[in-house]
């Protein structure tokens, strides 16, 4: 709405925001519980439901990943004859030589993450972050001597910290070509997450702070303890 409060008749309100509002006051209410202690849980709960999606994403793109730097030197060959040619026939043979390695090898040529997932994900995401910011009595309450309501810097370096260390994972085992093109994501996601924390509801801050835990998480699992086995495997 043009005040900035969501739009409580929209399709993502009604189906998520509202049922995972009133799961929210449920759990204060029968375990008479704080609301931050109840955000915590509720995000954790929600967080392990769809972590094997973005486990099974990760590894989709991890082996791709693997192929791509495995069938490197077919490519960069085939590359070069598409630049050499002098002829149609010519850059038409050396591009379905190109295409002919990446089919041989089961590599997608548009990559290996499709955005479906993402998609799936964003939803439920988003319902987490207005069901923080919106529901009744998160702005009265106090969590730890932090004010839900009001915006808490403790927890935005807490949060800052948490995806600063999810992208330090992220980088183990990668080549330093491949570490240098991610640097500046490395910075802008944190970043971000600060910039969005600075100015909104201590509730909301701490959405992102278990947010950031999971994503350190699954990180750990994808980057950490399943890469070298799924590198052995491509190889």
């Amino acid at each position: 709405n043009s005040d900035g409060t969501p739009d409580t008749s929209g399709l993502v309100y009604r189906m998520l925001v509202v049922p995972l509002e009133n799961f929210l006051n449920w759990m204060v209410n029968s375990f008479d519980w704080s609301y931050g202690l109840a955000i915590i849980v509720l995000t954790i709960i929600v967080r392990l439901i769809i972590m094997p999606l973005g486990i099974n994403q990760s590894k989709k793109s991890l082996i791709q990943s693997e192929k791509m730097q495995s069938i490197k030197p077919q490519i960069d060959a085939a590359q070069a004859k598409v630049k050499q040619a002098t002829t149609q026939e010519e850059q038409m043979e050396a591009q379905r030589e190109m295409q002919a390695v990446y089919k041989e090898n089961n590599v997608s040529m548009m990559g290996g993450m499709g955005c479906l997932p993402l998609l799936i994900q964003m939803p439920i995401f988003s319902a987490l972050y207005f069901t923080a910011r919106y529901t009744e009595g998160i702005r009265e309450s106090s969590f730890y001597g932090i004010d839900l309501g009001s915006p808490s810097m403790v927890l935005v370096a807490i949060a800052g910290v948490a995806y600063l260390l999810q992208g330090y994972i992220s980088t183990i085992g990668i080549p330093e070509e491949q570490k240098k093109t991610m640097r500046t994501m490395l910075i802008v996601s944190p970043a971000i997450i600060v910039f969005m924390s600075i100015s909104a509801p201590a509730g909301v801050t701490l959405y992102w702070v278990v947010g950031g835990v999971f994503s350190c998480l699954q990180t750990f699992i994808t980057n950490v303890m399943m890469k070298p086995r799924l590198k052995a495997q491509v190889a």
